[in-house]
């Protein structure tokens, strides 16, 4: 059956009781055995309890993939960017059970095969091909996918879930002439359960890492199939052409992948330092479809994107909740990015009394078209006391 939310739908025949015993089961193993294990469980039919401990009666996983996101950037990549919707694009990126924990991720496996194309493949296309080296001039397409791949990078993993996933092969993943592969950074126990009735498919090891930007498909080597229906399905003379990726690209600091290395580290250096990802604080104030402005704090940071193709603001409001000074933590159009600079990081912004945006207080910034800013809250020093003696 088509589960539609209803939870009277989940807890009876219609779903695989077997394979949700199975589920348990392994889960409870896993962290019997491996109390520092993390099992992360794919499924689609937003399976309640799927993240409650089994001593509770849950499945047992510790996180969940959130499996609509990467949907949604497709979905939104192929429309005109006036026809994007901040509103639908908040509700995908939130549509989540409080307290159960979700992994994040902009793109996966699916957008690399044959077949499909990567974020970064949709928005730059062919120009990524001749446009990506420094010493050559940019084009408004690269600009243009430059900035936005950042964006949603960013949006995915700020407002999306609790933890956050970059496919290995994904990103800095173009076919060449030579062989490299990416360096691991931390292993976990992966359950993939799939379809609407939990059928369970596989329990792996996987290892997550922190590489970059496919540019093209992935293609395995394949010989000619023969389907039972008589249909020939070619194969690819078993070549191993686009069996192979260039996570080298990302370190060429001469190319503009490096660049958008250089953002990932920086994101993922934020939330190492803020924990925002993990922080309870979550309030988006918000979600302006004329501005193409999303506003958000997330623990003591605060979020600015703006999705606008033209258009910057000067003295845009921004609403938050703690009052003090303010700095830039993090800017997309940061030169370092392969952005334009437009912003002086040295400013301070300060809040002003005053309710905007269903918040007590606000700051004004300036936000520079297709471009995110997260502003952090500048905590006061506290100055030694000078003995009287």
């Amino acid at each position: 059956m088509a589960f539609t939310g209803n939870y009277d739908e989940y807890f009876g025949f219609a779903s695989d009781v077997d394979a949700v015993i199975y589920l348990m089961l392994v889960n409870d193993m896993i962290h019997g055995l491996y109390p520092e294990a993390i099992s992360i469980g794919e499924d689609v039919s937003g399976m309640p309890t799927f993240c409650l401990p089994t001593r509770d009666g849950g499945v047992g996983f510790d996180y969940r993939l959130h499996m609509a996101i990467a949907d949604k950037w497709i979905e939104l990549l192929q429309l005109r960017d006036e026809d994007w919707r901040m509103g639908d694009l908040v509700f995908t990126l939130t549509n989540r059970r409080w307290g159960e924990n979700c992994v994040a991720y902009a793109e996966s496996h699916d957008q690399a095969l044959v077949g499909d194309k990567t974020i970064a493949f949709w928005l730059m296309d062919k120009d990524m091909y001749d446009f990506m080296a420094l010493d050559r001039p940019s084009t408004p397409r690269i600009d243009r996918g430059i900035a936005l791949h950042k964006m949603i990078r960013l949006i995915t993993m700020a407002l999306g879930g609790e933890g956050y996933l970059n496919f290995m092969g994904n990103e800095f993943g173009h076919p060449g002439k030579l062989i490299s592969h990416s360096n691991p950074v931390t292993r976990v126990l992966l359950v993939f359960s799939i379809s609407t009735n939990l059928t369970v498919y596989s329990l792996v090891d996987i290892a997550l890492t922190i590489d970059l930007f496919v540019s093209e498909w992935i293609d395995f080597p394949r010989c000619e199939q023969l389907l039972p229906t008589g249909k020939l399905i070619p194969g690819n003379n078993n070549s191993f052409d686009k069996c192979r990726r260039r996570f080298d690209l990302g370190d060429a600091d001469y190319l503009r992948y490096h660049g958008l290395q250089e953002f990932d580290q920086a994101m993922q250096h934020l939330e190492g330092t803020y924990g925002f990802m993990t922080s309870e604080h979550q309030y988006i104030s918000r979600k302006d479809e004329g501005d193409r402005i999303i506003i958000f704090e997330r623990g003591n940071l605060v979020f600015v994107f703006n999705f606008h193709w033209s258009n910057s603001y000067f003295d845009y409001r921004v609403g938050c909740l703690t009052p003090g000074k303010y700095k830039i933590v993090l800017d997309s159009d940061d030169s370092l990015f392969g952005g334009f600079s437009r912003l002086d990081h040295s400013a301070e912004y300060f809040t002003f009394e005053g309710h905007y945006d269903n918040r007590p207080r606000s700051f004004l910034v300036y936000t520079p078209s297709r471009s995110a800013v997260v502003y952090a809250l500048v905590e006061d020093e506290v100055k030694p006391m000078l003995s009287e003696y």
